[in-house]
C-alpha cells in the first residue's frame, strides 16, 4: 500500500472506465430488481395501488437533481462530488456533512442489502427442498438468519471490489443482464396476463389516501431512485468525465421505465394486501403467481443477483467519497491508502466491508426482516433527500450568474435545481414532523414514529460531529477554503452542453 502525504498532490486512480461500466456501476447500485421486488411493497403499504403515480412523481425531483450532478461534474469532476461541490459553493460545514451522510447511509444500505441477499438465498434453498441445516429450520424472514448468510456474501463481494473497478463493472454487467431479461421477460407476461384490470387511477397522484402517505411514499420512491450518482464518484478512473454524466443520466431513465413497467405488472397481478404483505419475498410471490417451478424461482435468482450486485456497487462509491475527504484531512490518512498493486483505495473499501458487517450485527435488535427493511429505507431516504437537495442547492449557487447571461441556461442550471431541492427538503421536514407527532413514546419498532425520526437525526448529528473532531482536531484545510483537493484542476465552461 502507498499513503497519500497530506499537502501533496494525490495519487491518481487507474482511468480505465467508459459510458458502460459507469453505467453498470450505477445501475448495480440503483438496484432496480431488488428495488421492484421489495421497495414496491413497502411503498404499497403506504400509498396503496398508486405505485405509478408516486414513482413518476418522485421521479421529477430526482430529474432535477441528475442535471446538477451532471452540470456540477462537467465543471469540477471529482471522486468526492456532493462533499466537493457543496463545501466550495455553500458552506464546508455543509460539504461535510453531504460526505458523510452519503456514507453513513449507505453502511445502513449495506447492512440492509445483505440481510435481502441472504433472504433471497434462503428463499432459493426453500425452493430447492432445503429447509433444515442441522436441526436448525431455515426461515428467510428471520433478520438473525438473513444477516448470517448475507454476511458471507458481502465479505467475497468486498474483497473482488478491492481488485479494481473494471473487475466490478464487468461482473455486474453480467449479473445486470440476466436481471433485466428475467424482470423484463415476468413483468411483460404480468401485464398481458395479470387478473386484475388496468386501471388510469394508478397513475392519479391526487388519489394517495393522505398527505403523510404521499410524503413517505415520494421519499421512499426517492430510496428506489438513489444510486444514479456512483457513476460519478469514480470519475477520477473514467476516461473523459462526460462519460460519468451520460452513464448516471442513462441510468436513471432506465430505472424510471422499468419502475414503471414493475409497477404496473405488480398491480396487474397482485392485490394491494399481497402487495403491502410479503416485504422481502414480494418478487418470489410474483414469479409463483404467474409459472410454476423451476421458471418461477428466476425471478428470485434474479433478486439475489441484484443484491449482490448492490452490495459490490455500494462498497466502490463509498470508499472513493471517503477516499477524497481523507485526501483533504477531514478524514484519517487510512482512506487515502492507494493500493500498488491493483490502483485502488484497497485499504478503505476493506473497512467499508467491515463497518457494514458491524451495522448488519447491530440490526439484529429488530428481529422481523421487514421491519428492519421498514427501518433502514425510511431513515435512508431522509438523509438521502438531504444530500440531493444540499447538492442541488450548490449547483445554483456555483451557476447563478448564468440566470444573466442566458436564460435557457439559467432555468436548466439554477432554477430547477433549486425547485428539486425545495421539493424534498419540504419533504422530509413534513416527514420528519409526522414522524415525531405520531406517538408519544418510544420503542424500537418500524411502527414507531420516534423510532423512525432516531435513526436520521443520529446519522445527520453525528456529522456535525465528526466536522468538528476534523476542523479543530485534524485541522483540515477544507474548512478554511471549501476546496477539495482537485478543486483547482482545470475548468470546463459552466455552459457546456
Amino acid at each position: 500500500m502507498t499513503q497519500q502525504p497530506y499537502g501533496e498532490d494525490p495519487p491518481s486512480l487507474r482511468k480505465s472506465l467508459g459510458v458502460v461500466d459507469g453505467v453498470a456501476i450505477a445501475a448495480s447500485s440503483t438496484a432496480a430488481t431488488t428495488s421492484i421486488g421489495i421497495g414496491l411493497g413497502v411503498t404499497a403499504g403506504v400509498v396503496g395501488l398508486h405505485l405509478p403515480a408516486i414513482m413518476l412523481l418522485a421521479f421529477l425531483p430526482i430529474l432535477g437533481i441528475a442535471g446538477a450532478y451532471s452540470r456540477l461534474n462537467r465543471v469540477e469532476p471529482n471522486a468526492g462530488n456532493g462533499y466537493v461541490w457543496v463545501g466550495r459553493s455553500l458552506t464546508p460545514w455543509l460539504g461535510f456533512l453531504v460526505g458523510w451522510v452519503n456514507i453513513v447511509a449507505t453502511v445502513a444500505f449495506l447492512a440492509y442489502t445483505t440481510a435481502v441477499t441472504g433472504s433471497a438465498m434462503l428463499q432459493l434453498a426453500g425452493e430447492a427442498g432445503l429447509h433444515r441445516v442441522a436441526g436448525l429450520v431455515l426461515d428467510p424472514g428471520s433478520t438473525a438468519q438473513t444477516t448470517a448468510v448475507g454476511i458471507v456474501v458481502l465479505v467475497a463481494v468486498t474483497l473482488t471490489a478491492v481488485t479494481g473497478v473494471k473487475t466490478a463493472a464487468r461482473l455486474q454487467s453480467g449479473l445486470l443482464v440476466f436481471e433485466y431479461v428475467v424482470l423484463l421477460g415476468f413483468c411483460g407476461y404480468g401485464i398481458v396476463n395479470g387478473p386484475h384490470p388496468f386501471r388510469l387511477s394508478w397513475f392519479d397522484p391526487f388519489a394517495i389516501p393522505s398527505a403523510s402517505a404521499l410524503a413517505q411514499g415520494l421519499l421512499l420512491s426517492v430510496f428506489c431512485y438513489w444510486g444514479f450518482e456512483a457513476a460519478f464518484t469514480v470519475n477520477e478512473e473514467v476516461r473523459d468525465p462526460r462519460d460519468a454524466s451520460r452513464a448516471g443520466l442513462i441510468t436513471l431513465v432506465t430505472m424510471l421505465g422499468l419502475f414503471l413497467l414493475g409497477s404496473v405488472a405488480f398491480q396487474r397481478v397482485l392485490s394491494e394486501q399481497e402487495l403491502a404483505g410479503h416485504g422481502a419475498q414480494g418478487l418470489a410471490f410474483f414469479g409463483d403467481r404467474l409459472a410454476s417451478q423451476p421458471l418461477a424461482a428466476l425471478p428470485l435468482v434474479a433478486l439475489m443477483f441484484s443484491a449482490v450486485a448492490s452490495l459490490q456497487a455500494g462498497v466502490i462509491p463509498t470508499a472513493r467519497g471517503m477516499f477524497a475527504m481523507s485526501r483533504d484531512r477531514t478524514l484519517g490518512p487510512v482512506w487515502s491508502k492507494v493500493s500498488a498493486r491493483y490502483g485502488t483505495p484497497a485499504t478503505g473499501t476493506l473497512l467499508i466491508g467491515a463497518l457494514a458487517t458491524a451495522v448488519a450485527a447491530l440490526a439484529l435488535v429488530i428481529p422481523r426482516l421487514a421491519d428492519m427493511i421498514m427501518a433502514t429505507v425510511n431513515a435512508v431516504g431522509i438523509v438521502v433527500a438531504l444530500s440531493y437537495a444540499l447538492t442541488a442547492l450548490a449547483a445554483a449557487a456555483r451557476f447563478r450568474d448564468l440566470l444573466r447571461e442566458d436564460w435557457r441556461q439559467g432555468i436548466r442550471a439554477v432554477v430547477l435545481p433549486s425547485l428539486s431541492a425545495t421539493a424534498l427538503l419540504a419533504l422530509g421536514g413534513y416527514l420528519a414532523w409526522s414522524f415525531y407527532t405520531s406517538t408519544d413514546h418510544f420503542e424500537v419498532s418500524a411502527d414507531n414514529g420516534w423510532f423512525l425520526l432516531l435513526t436520521p437525526a443520529l446519522m445527520i448529528a453525528s456529522g456535525f460531529l465528526a466536522a468538528t473532531w476534523a476542523k479543530w482536531v485534524r485541522k483540515s484545510p477544507y474548512f478554511r477554503t471549501g476546496h477539495g483537493t482537485d478543486a483547482d484542476a482545470p475548468q470546463l465552461l459552466a455552459t457546456s452542453n
